[in-house]
């Protein structure tokens, strides 16, 4: 390779570095310029403590821990997380923006995981403020942090799953309205398929090979497990891999509307 050439190649890294931090820090301007972050935050504590408190009774349950406090957050994510997401790509589609931005230096998934990471992070501060609440446990008793610690990260992976699901599904439609609709009904099943209301007909019926597999699918089974302070592998590569599956679907999807 010559030296001109590989000139070439280094601008054109750093242009697209370049053009990945623009995206990211344009989305993250966006959250905090709109009500939308500040909404999410507001609503997510305050239904996070309500939740916690009085159907969870924290703290008439006599035990140092945050179950409580954790079981609640599949819920409030299957309606909190896909108003955040589906505006990612919906309103670019809407705006007429999408075209300009997939015309910058930047390549799609680098584009998709710029919006995604920006919409993560608006996530992990609102998860990040339930803080006081650890704190309290671990002044009244003597919990296991290790525990709390693994719950506090099943909770983001499982909002980054919720997430990735929001922008594929937000990327196939310019209407807001039904991104929120197809992801909060996509998030609702792959919960469900965990649940003892769909396990235990199925057992019944003798389809204990359906049933399994539809408990490897959920999204349920497996922060459920985390959440106790179980770190299995198992369950940590399942969210890995569902946020990857997802994103790259939502790559597939922009690169087919851009060659349309």
């Amino acid at each position: 390779m010559s030296g001109r050439d590989a000139t070439h190649v280094l601008d054109s890294r750093r242009l697209r570095r370049g053009a990945f931090a623009g995206v990211l820090l344009r989305e993250l301007r966006s959250y905090l310029i709109t009500p939308v972050a500040w909404l999410f935050t507001v609503i997510f504590l305050l239904l996070a403590g309500a939740l916690t408190f009085y159907l969870g009774g924290l703290f008439e349950r006599g035990q140092a821990d945050l179950q409580p406090f954790f079981q609640f957050h599949p819920w409030l994510y299957l309606v909190l997380v896909p108003a955040l997401a589906m505006r990612l790509w919906a309103e670019e589609r809407r705006s007429g923006t999408l075209e300009l931005l997939l015309t910058l230096p930047i390549r799609p998934w680098e584009a998709v995981l710029a919006k995604f990471c920006a919409a993560w992070i608006c996530v992990g501060v609102a998860l990040a403020l339930t803080f006081p609440m650890w704190l309290t446990i671990d002044y009244l008793g003597s919990p296991d942090n290790g525990a709390i610690l693994a719950g506090y990260l099943g909770s983001l992976l499982l909002a980054g799953a919720f997430l990735a699901i929001g922008e594929c599904v937000s990327a196939l439609t310019r209407s807001q309205v039904i991104a929120f609709i197809l992801t909060a009904a996509i998030c609702f099943l792959l919960l469900m398929a965990g649940y003892p209301l769909v396990q235990e007909p199925l057992q019944a019926l003798g389809w204990p090979a359906l049933a399994d597999a539809l408990s490897e699918l959920s999204l349920y089974v497996h922060f459920n497990a985390i959440s106790r302070g179980v770190l299995d592998l198992h369950d940590l590569a399942y969210f890995i891999l569902t946020i990857a599956f997802w994103l790259t679907a939502c790559v597939i999807v922009l690169d087919t509307k851009r060659g349309a």
